[in-house]
């Protein structure tokens, strides 16, 4: 068996057969899951249903969490990448300093420093702002990354002929780089920017109401460990599957106009 048989060989497109037996396997899977969730008497349903406000609140908290950081962290990430590019040597290293220590540091670790060390000090009193610029700032590493991995990807050639033809460096990027960076990123940006959306869960240690933590004050007041965290994926799922699937049309719209 050759390495051209496992990777290099297009695949087929799945047949009838290959996409009913998909469809048929999720829905075992699905049908097993709400067996286990509402087989046994024992499970509390309705003590989890009377807290469904507060599953409200947290996932309403969430998505404004989310959406925010989803922002601010692509304008991070951007303008880091673009700064690692920089012939100004202060700003490279700053650029390089800020992405490899993110990188290298777990995102609790970030949430606990930055605000009990860094927003306490400041005086920054507003858990819910200040979770969105860790989350932002964490997530924003990766970005930069994707963006100058894309950017060091477009040929030495394609440079040459933009500056050939009169183009400035700004056009260069707006009409040269960034559409192809865009095509070559956006994969690995949507797994980004699900992560984040997942992450966010994290924000519940410094006491910010959002899904998890309210998943966690639900499962303390009814003892319902299952009952309090099925809604939790549930959450998630509606989440991140839109931003996952709205990613992957986006993907091939870019590729056919292309």
């Amino acid at each position: 068996m050759t390495a051209d048989f496992l990777f290099d060989r297009p695949r087929k497109p799945a047949g009838l057969f290959g996409k009913s037996f998909s469809i048929a396997l999720l829905l075992a899977g699905y049908s097993a899951l709400c067996w286990l969730a509402f087989s046994e008497s024992l499970r509390n349903w309705e003590k989890v249903w009377d807290y469904r406000e507060t599953f409200w609140n947290g996932w309403l908290t969430t998505v404004q969490i989310s959406a925010a950081a989803l922002v601010l962290s692509s304008l991070i990430g951007g303008a880091t990448a673009l700064a690692r590019r920089s012939n100004f040597l202060p700003l490279r290293y700053t650029a390089i300093a800020y992405v490899e220590t993110v990188r290298g540091l777990p995102l609790m670790v970030l949430v606990l420093f930055g605000f009990y060390g860094v927003a306490n000090a400041l005086g920054w009193q507003d858990r819910v702002s200040a979770g969105i610029v860790i989350l932002s700032l964490f997530s924003g590493a990766y970005i930069a990354e994707m963006i100058r991995s894309g950017i060091e990807s477009v040929g030495r050639s394609q440079w040459d002929s933009a500056r050939a033809i009169g183009l400035t460096p700004t056009q260069t990027y707006r009409f040269v780089v960034f559409p192809q960076v865009l095509r070559q990123i956006l994969p690995p940006l949507a797994g980004q920017f699900s992560s984040l959306i997942k992450d966010s869960s994290l924000l519940y240690i410094i006491g910010i109401p959002e899904l998890t933590f309210a998943a966690n004050q639900v499962n303390s007041a009814t003892y319902s460990t299952f009952e309090s965290f099925v809604p939790l994926g549930i959450c998630y799922l509606l989440l991140t599957l839109p931003v996952s699937l709205w990613t992957k049309r986006l993907e091939k719209k870019i590729r056919y106009e292309t």
